[in-house]
């Protein structure tokens, strides 16, 4: 090993390695549906949600247009994008919708059971994890707001069939599109921000010796870490656990707002599941479609965007019911 020093720091984390599919409720999922009990409301938001000067969108319009730029898609090359019935559907959907003003649905972001994720720290007698989403900006951190549920799956019998729909989102990135999961264990690193000063450094030269090989103008070519920073350190994509891939501020601690333990990572939402920097992350199963410029892109199977970088869910190791926290990064 090349810096034993790691050692000690090492954490595991699954990635999810969401693929589009058929979820069930009785399955993990990102953006399928919930084992959600009839007995119990679903949840809504209340907002703020402001208008940002653009038209809304729906649900619906949202999975329509994925139809329609599927069966382009599809269709031979040098064929016109779209048909004219279809091109006024698309320009219908473009006007959008108006902003609600009214309280707003929920969407599911994903369902994961411990059978898929073992590591899934758990209430006591819970053995899956739901968390849903209101598709809008809100105040702050402009993202949207997540709520969190955990459950016992083997006591619910009754559950919802046709769930709320929002009366619109904000953008089609909010709107996951239903996919199964493919569970991979990984070991992961801090980010280099979070190494103590003098492993950082080792790590910064070691780093450097490995971008000196690299084309001008690649990820790493603009900074001494960014070898192990993209390659070795922090899996991108969905995941559970491991890591934060610290960005826009420093390391910082998160607090828990009932007792003070510091949180650690539970959730990775991400708006992709690799990007130019980090090809070694990408999936073996992936590799031939990584470079097609198809629809779906591969690197985006989930469709979810928030603004093109990861929302991170936030819990606590002493209880997994204290107030849960966001941060993008």
């Amino acid at each position: 090993m090349v810096f034993p020093q790691l050692a000690p720091l090492a954490r595991t984390t699954t990635r999810l390695h969401p693929r589009p599919g058929s979820p069930s409720v009785r399955g993990s999922s990102v953006g399928g549906p919930l084992l959600w009990p009839v007995a119990e409301a679903w949840p809504f938001c209340d907002g703020p949600h402001q208008p940002d000067g653009r038209p809304a969108t729906t649900v619906q319009d949202v999975r329509l247009l994925r139809q329609l730029m599927t069966a382009a898609n599809n269709r031979p090359a040098g064929d016109m994008l779209f048909t004219p019935q279809e091109q006024e559907v698309v320009d219908r959907i473009d006007r959008g919708r108006p902003w609600p003003d009214e309280p707003v649905a929920m969407l599911p972001v994903a369902q994961l059971y411990c059978r898929d994720v073992p590591h899934l720290r758990v209430p006591e007698q819970a053995d899956m994890l739901q968390v849903l989403w209101c598709p809008f900006d809100h105040p702050e951190q402009q993202i949207p707001k997540t709520a969190l549920f955990w459950r016992s799956s083997a006591l619910l019998t009754d559950v919802v069939a046709s769930p709320p729909q929002p009366v619109a989102v904000q953008h089609e990135g909010y709107v996951p599109q239903p996919c199964l999961i493919h569970p991979e264990l990984v070991t992961e690193y801090p980010a280099p921000l979070e190494l103590e000063q003098g492993l950082r450094e080792q790590v910064e030269q070691w780093s450097a010796r490995q971008k000196a090989g690299a084309a001008p103008g690649s990820a790493y070519d603009q900074a001494e870490s960014a070898f192990y920073q993209y390659e070795l350190s922090v899996a991108p994509g969905w995941k559970v656990g491991g890591w934060a891939p610290w960005s826009f501020t420093d390391p910082q601690p998160l607090p828990c707002q009932s007792c003070g333990t510091p949180l650690e990572p539970l959730l990775t939402i991400a708006s992709n599941e690799w990007d130019d920097s980090n090809h070694s992350w990408i999936p073996y199963e992936d590799r031939d479609d990584a470079t097609r410029d198809v629809y779906p892109d591969p690197a985006r199977p989930s469709l979810v965007s928030v603004a093109g970088f990861n929302l991170q869910l936030y819990v606590c190791p002493v209880s997994p019911e204290h107030p849960h926290a966001e941060l993008l990064q």
